[in-house]
């Protein structure tokens, strides 16, 4: 009874840090999408001066995806071909190594981001690339984008977690940037699984958050609350563990494209 006890009191006063953890690698996350939205900074307008092989201009180039790509792997990776190629090098040697490490990389002056972004911002971006990665390798067939995951469990994740807001097929939003040619989550998840993915872990950008009032009851009537804290779509990290992830990734495949 008394190393019960203790245990709860330990869970008392680490809970809030493991929290603010959590809630600080998502904001990387996000960041490492689009900084510019949680952040409403004004991005820049010249291409990033180590954006060298790609055919992309302008802000998008100081999008940390657009270089590391959605799976982290850089020219290895899913970006290794196409418009998005970069030939840059990904992040994933990056995971496991200390946040000040990994803060030298983004403060050099090769990527700079200390002209643009506060430290609060970079520490999370740290955090992310340090924390936050996964092996995409392991769930993502890279020729068939099949999943490997158990869509009939990742069904009753959607129920819960996605059905309120992108409807029963997940055809309720059209996510397309050209409203003629709608794209649906479905469509997403067979086009792309990769980002499909991290904004399953991550959220999209559009809102902060705070994970102890986030993680305070799971039922649909929280998740209503818990939208109102959101202009966009929230994260399943800290709420999915990594094989639930996976396994909503494969039931999004099979909704209507």
């Amino acid at each position: 009874m008394k190393q019960v006890g203790i245990l709860l009191l330990i869970a008392f006063f680490v809970s809030p840090v493991v929290a603010d953890e959590l809630e600080q690698t998502i904001a990387g996350g996000r960041l490492y999408d689009k900084w510019w939205v949680d952040t409403k900074l004004t991005p820049p307008d010249s291409t990033h001066p180590a954006y060298k092989e790609g055919k992309q201009t302008g802000n998008t180039t100081w999008r940390c995806k657009e270089c590391h790509g959605w799976d982290y792997r850089g020219k290895e990776g899913a970006y290794s071909k196409g418009s998005h190629y970069s030939g840059t090098k990904g992040i994933r040697s990056s995971e496991g190594q200390s946040v000040e490490q990994i803060l030298q990389v983004l403060v050099n002056p090769q990527h700079g981001y200390d002209k643009h972004l506060g430290k609060e911002d970079l520490n999370a971006i740290a955090l992310f690339v340090s924390k936050g990665q996964i092996d995409m390798t392991k769930y993502i067939a890279y020729d068939t984008k099949e999943i490997k995951g158990d869509a009939k469990a990742g069904k009753q994740h959607f129920k819960k977690h996605c059905l309120d807001c992108h409807g029963k097929k997940g055809d309720a939003l059209n996510l397309a940037h050209e409203k003629s040619k709608p794209e649906y989550v479905g469509t997403i998840a067979n086009k792309n699984p990769w980002e499909t993915l991290h904004k399953i872990r991550f959220g999209h950008p559009g809102a902060l958050m705070d994970m102890r009032k986030m993680h305070n009851g799971m039922g649909r009537e929280h998740h209503r609350a818990m939208r109102k804290m959101w202009e966009h779509m929230p994260p399943m990290l800290g709420v999915l563990n990594e094989q639930e992830q996976i396994n909503l990734l494969a039931y999004l495949q099979t909704l209507p494209r």
